[in-house]
């Protein structure tokens, strides 16, 4: 069974740091593109980034290009966010996703996603 366990959310105030850790489980990880979205109450997902199976390729939405980082481990089956410069708009539920490819046409898209990490940000 594919599993996706986000872990990391919490609250912190403008300006400050945060890093999501995915643990991936169930599938051959270091053969799959992975990334993540986030989705706020009434919304649907938002892409933020994508990263390739080898990790040295990875895309960005333009909301968070700069202020956010995705990087993996494929060794132990992880995918992290490093959230940097966080506004209060970036409050939402962060979810790992199994992307269907790198390519400009596929990187935005995925079939798993995990439960999620809430991050607030509020003075």
């Amino acid at each position: 069974e594919v599993q996706l366990v986000e872990s990391g959310g919490g609250t912190v105030q403008p300006g400050e740091s945060l890093t999501l850790s995915c643990n991936a489980s169930g599938f051959g990880f270091v053969n799959f593109d992975m990334g993540w979205v986030r989705q706020t109450p009434g919304k649907g997902p938002e892409w933020l980034a994508t990263i390739n199976t080898g990790g040295g390729t990875a895309y960005y939405a333009d909301s968070v290009q700069g202020r956010f980082t995705i990087s993996r481990d494929n060794a132990k089956k992880r995918v992290y966010l490093k959230m940097s410069s966080l506004r209060p708009e970036d409050t939402a539920m962060y979810h790992c996703t199994r992307a269907l490819g790198i390519t400009e046409k596929l990187r935005h898209q995925y079939d798993r996603w995990g439960r999620g990490t809430q991050v607030f940000v509020s003075l």
